[in-house]
Order: C-alpha cells, then structure tokens, then sequence
C-alpha cells in the first residue's frame, strides 16, 4: 500500500535563467511542503532523465543538489512513460518497506536551454539507429505515421483530431500555470502551420520549462488520502517499424493488467488523466483505454463527455497540448493535477467527482506503457 502524499508543479512555459535542477528543486520543494515532511525525512529519491542536462548519476546529482541523503537513489528513463513509471516503482518500494517516504521528480529548462534542432535532434533517437534515424524522421513524423493509419483504419478525420487540441486549451485557459491562455478552434487548429501530415503544429504540444515532483509515502498524511490501488505496464516494441498492430499496442495490456490488480473498472473511473503529446496520441488512447469505443472518441468529446463538467473530466490542467510539455515533468502535471481534483484543491477546475482516477502514461511512440489507478480515502 503506498499513498501520494504531497505534489509540487511550477508554471510551464519560459524559466529564464533556471537549470534543471533548479526546476526539479522548485517543484520538490512545493511537494516536500505539500505532503508536510521535512527533507530530512525523505528517504528515496527517483528522477526522471533530462535531455538537456543528461548525466549517469542524475539522481544523486540531483540529491546533492537539492540537499538530501537518501538510502534509495535511482533515475529513471522511459520516455514519457516515465513519470508513471517512478510512482509506480516509488508505490512498490514503500510497499516493501525499503523507503517511508520517496520523492519522485522530473523537469527540465528544454525551452530556453536548448535549441529548436537539439531538442528535436536528441528526441528522434527514439527511432532504429540503422532503420529509421539516418532517413530523418523527428517524432510528429512518427506519430504521423501513426495516425495517417489509425485515420484509415477507424474513419477518424483531421477535424476529428483537431477537437482534442481545442479541449486542452480549454483547459488550461482556467489553470495560472499553463504555457497557453489564448483560446483556439477546431479551424484555428487546421490552418495551423503542417508538420507532419496529418499533424499540424496545434496538433502538437509545445516545447517547455518546468519541473514536477511528488511525494510517495507508506503510510497516509492528512485527513483525505489518495492511494495507488493499482498499475502495471506494457512495452510491446521501441521501434515505430516493430509496432504490432493499432489493435496489440501496449496500452490494452497495461489497462487489462491494472485492472486485475487493482479490482477496479472502468465503470468506476470518475477523472482521466492521459497523455497527450499529440492530439492522435490522445485519441488513441483514449480509445485503447476503453473509455471511448474504436473511432469514437471524438464524438463523446463534442457530446462534452470530457468536459470539466462531463461524465469523464479529462486533464483539467489542459494536457500537455497546452500546460505545456517539459519533457518528464510534463506528463508529471498530470498526476499532480489529478492529486489536486482528488483533495478538492483545484480551485475553479474542480469536478464533482474525482474519487477514483485512472492515469495513463505513454513513452516513444507509443512503445511503452503505465497504467494505473488512484482512489482517494478518509
């Protein structure tokens, strides 16, 4: 058993002047305050991999940074999987009594640390170094792959994806940290710049600063716990050219195996929080998840089924379409978001209902995969 006892998030968007640390520290030290434990008392510490300071020791480089001994250090790296990833390893670490409290944390200074053709350069690595990377693919352009041929299969259209990117600006409009404020359409978004056919820059999420961190403890803190009831994880290929079929991708195994160990269904689910790194990463999963049926997810999501008052609220903070995506950290948001939804902190992002939540992490391109599921307690 392990609780989510404290979350820290900074604004996303431009840090001038701040390293990855510094943002990683910031966020940590909001998490730290948040859960009501001193720094002392952390005793693990997971850190997700930074592209613009990458290190072989990054999680005690960090540790030292940020001022704290701990007896369990680890980094981490599944792309955005990762910060999915950390809880999970952090829920089964303070289950086993290695660690009473571990802080989990990732962030980066990738908008104004590194240039446009690093940023872009660093993260294609995820493709075949013999097979794809020599031919220059950049990651929308795998993912436009991916979705020229989930449109094929399953009838979804550009306009369809385009709704999924003027939700999470919808969002974010009401969230004081988000990197955008300026409300967009479904033409706005189909007169945005190509970059990939079919995707076009507004089908993308932007590139950030910002840091995330929270804290995982054995036992709960407060009068309103938040409990990991259960996750697993899939990773069926690396390599867009080994992907098995859109139908065998690893988001169903990871979601069939949470359930089984968390005893909990869909029907129960109250608050979505799902990656995002592109509007077809997100209607895609949402499907995969089995919170829309195949080619249908845009359709609840006019009904307003993921509207902040709908049926399933869906990443309230506005995603990392537009809160913004500072690599680890981005997907981190999320959980942080769905930590503030579950203790009725979220100010006027509040939903009715978010006592159980269900979380979905993906990293590369669609090649690994976290699922799990969070329940709050009193």
């Amino acid at each position: 058993m392990s609780y989510i006892t404290g979350v820290g998030l900074t604004s996303f968007g431009k840090h001038e002047g701040c390293s990855s640390l510094d943002l990683m520290s910031k966020a940590a030290e909001l998490a730290i305050s948040d859960a009501g434990v001193r720094r002392s008392e952390i005793d693990g510490i997971l850190c997700g991999y930074s592209t613009v300071s990458p290190h072989i020791m990054l999680a005690t480089v960090f540790a030292e940074h940020f001022g704290i001994r701990p007896s369990y250090a680890h980094a981490v790296q599944v792309g955005g999987a990762t910060g999915l990833a950390m809880t999970m390893l952090a829920h089964h670490l303070v289950d086993a009594g290695v660690a009473k409290h571990v802080l989990v944390v990732g962030g980066e200074n990738r908008l104004t640390g590194q240039s446009r053709d690093a940023s872009i350069q660093a993260l294609a690595q995820v493709g075949h170094p013999d097979y794809e990377v020599p031919l220059g693919p950049t990651i929308p352009a795998y993912y436009g792959l991916v979705a020229s041929r989930y449109m094929y299969e399953y009838g979804v259209t550009e306009e369809d994806l385009a709704e999924f990117a003027v939700l999470m600006r919808k969002h974010a409009l009401t969230h004081p940290g988000a990197q955008f404020h300026a409300p967009i359409t479904v033409a706005d978004v189909m007169a945005s710049k190509p970059v990939a056919k079919p995707l076009k820059l507004l089908d993308c999420c932007p590139v950030s600063d910002g840091g995330a961190a929270f804290v995982i403890s054995r036992e709960r803190i407060g009068d309103i716990g938040v409990r990991i009831r259960g996750c697993a994880q899939a990773h069926t290929h690396q390599h867009v050219t080994a992907a098995p079929a859109l139908s065998e991708l690893g988001a169903e195994i990871a979601i069939a195996k949470a359930k089984t160990a968390s005893g909990v269904a869909i029907s129960d689910v109250r608050y979505a929080a799902v990656y995002d790194s592109f509007t077809i990463t997100l209607a895609m999963l949402l499907e995969d998840l089995g919170l829309a049926k195949r080619g249908e997810a845009a359709a609840l999501l006019r009904a307003g089924h993921f509207n902040r008052d709908g049926e399933m609220p869906l990443n309230t903070h506005g995603g990392l379409l537009s809160y913004g995506h500072c690599g680890v950290g981005g997907a981190m948001a999320h959980l942080v978001e769905t930590h503030l939804q579950m203790t009725g902190r979220a100010g006027n992002r509040q939903v009715r209902d978010a006592s159980v939540a269900l979380l979905h992490g993906d990293g590369g391109v669609l090649s690994s995969h976290v699922s799990m599921f969070l329940e709050r307690v009193r």
